[in-house]
């Protein structure tokens, strides 16, 4: 991976998180900066952006905290598996099968749900006249 550093800033941007989430991440220990600047700016690597994207993944999907860091430690050890036996190797896979096995499952909940905002939308734009412009075209 590239072990170029990256601000605060250009990882806010490339992750779409605010500053303040990144920070709130920081202080609940799920993504620590890979270093610091002689400014003490928080300089942030490839693997840290990754990080912070499994964890935007993981939060409209109702995740807690908690079980973000469970994922990324079980993810974290399965990356560094040279010492690994197969067992615990096995526990760790398990760990990440049960969180995808949520995942899969929330996210038929949320498509549900979209289809019924969706009908919703429609049963309200069955209401409307034909050339009624939409708000946004409604001049005061």
């Amino acid at each position: 991976m590239d072990d170029r550093h990256m601000q605060i800033g250009e990882v806010a941007a490339r992750t779409e998180l605010s500053l303040r989430t990144i920070r709130h991440y920081e202080e609940t220990g799920l993504v620590v900066p890979s270093a610091r600047s002689q400014g003490g700016f928080r300089l942030y690597t490839e693997s840290d952006v990754q990080r912070l994207m499994v964890i935007r993944r993981m939060k409209p999907l109702g995740f807690t905290l908690d079980q973000m860091r469970d994922l990324l430690d079980a993810t974290d050890r399965l990356d560094a598996a040279d010492d690994l036996d197969a067992g615990e190797r096995d526990r760790l896979l398990d760990r990440v099968r049960v969180y995808e096995q949520t995942a899969t499952e929330q996210v038929a909940r949320l498509r549900i749900q979209l289809a019924r905002a969706e009908d919703f939308a429609d049963a309200l734009r069955t209401r409307l006249p034909r050339e009624t412009p939409p708000p946004s075209a409604v001049r005061p």
